[in-house]
């Protein structure tokens, strides 16, 4: 299957905001994020296989856990770690 870096992109962002939508219901919204933590943290070693996926899928599950940490969009820095900073030093070893 291609690796369609817009469409993680769009999910990454749609995954942040889905995640942020706990500071917009006080009270219940850190409960939902009992919820949420283990989802995130699964949909982001769905997307991003291997280490990365796995770094990144428990860095999402404790991000969603820990109060007040929701701001963190955490789906986007890894697409831009993984589509901008790592292609940047892949290209820079290879020169």
């Amino acid at each position: 299957m291609k690796d369609n870096k817009y469409k993680k992109l769009f999910l990454g962002l749609l995954f942040d905001a889905i995640g942020m939508l706990s500071f917009a219901i006080p009270g219940i919204g850190e409960f939902s994020d009992i919820i949420w933590a283990p989802i995130s943290g699964w949909l982001m070693t769905r997307m991003y296989k291997g280490r990365i996926g796995q770094s990144a899928g428990a860095i999402t599950f404790i991000e969603e856990l820990v109060p007040g940490m929701d701001i963190i969009p955490t789906f986007t820095l890894t697409w831009l770690y993984t589509y901008v900073i790592k292609r940047k030093e892949a290209k820079v070893v290879t020169s």
